[in-house]
């Protein structure tokens, strides 16, 4: 199968509506993650077709669990070669994007992707996540492999505003991460993410502060 069919398969089976400009938009992403990578050690998937599957797939998964409002602002911490962040950019364009990683060879690669594929709903930060203090706080903190959970949360949770979520992207149910998450946040959903093409468990790991309002 070519990788047009491959994604284009991938993008039915989840019941996803993604044009055909942002389809050869993710296959773009996917050539240049490939050109970037034998320098720059982005990703140690080295096939575009399981590219295909392992990363742009995968992220795509996520974005049915996901507060659906139009404007959604999204940070992917500890985004690396813009994943899940730069799929998930070129999906729902009406989303405002940010992708933060403190490498600045990474943060490099990604002014690249979004200089090239024309992205002007996403922004780059290179810095460290306890660093970063946005102007207006996040709906939606995402991270995949960039720290265990609690970690993560403690690091993020200054990121999003009221009402906002910490989500990352998990194999299996990682019960102990979960028993160790720091006081003041709840776990609000925790869905088995079936991505084509990719063998294993996947969990998506949604956690909001507990509110104190009576």
């Amino acid at each position: 199968m070519t990788l047009e069919g491959a994604l284009a398969a991938g993008i039915a089976a989840l019941g996803l509506l993604v044009d055909a400009g942002a389809q050869t938009k993710l296959l773009a992403y996917v050539a240049l993650l490939e050109k970037w990578n034998r320098t720059y050690n982005l990703t140690a998937i080295r096939e575009p077709v399981r590219m295909v599957t392992h990363h742009l797939l995968d992220a795509l998964a996520t974005l049915p669990h996901l507060p659906q409002q139009r404007a959604l602002r999204l940070i992917d911490v500890g985004s690396g070669g813009g994943l899940p962040g730069v799929p998930m950019a070129i999906a729902r364009p009406d989303w405002q994007v940010t992708l933060l990683d403190s490498n600045r060879k990474k943060a490099a690669f990604l002014r690249q992707v979004v200089a090239e594929l024309s992205l002007p709903n996403v922004t780059i930060v290179a810095t460290r996540v306890e660093d970063y203090v946005p102007e207006i706080p996040f709906d939606v903190a995402i991270s995949r492999a960039f720290a265990p959970l609690p970690t993560f949360v403690a690091g993020a949770r200054h990121l999003v505003g009221a009402g906002g979520r910490l989500a990352a992207l998990k194999g299996g149910n990682p019960r102990e991460e979960l028993a160790a998450l720091p006081a003041g946040v709840e776990v609000v959903a925790l869905p088995v993410l079936h991505v084509p093409g990719v063998d294993g468990e996947r969990h998506l790991v949604m956690v909001q502060a507990i509110s104190t309002s009576k």
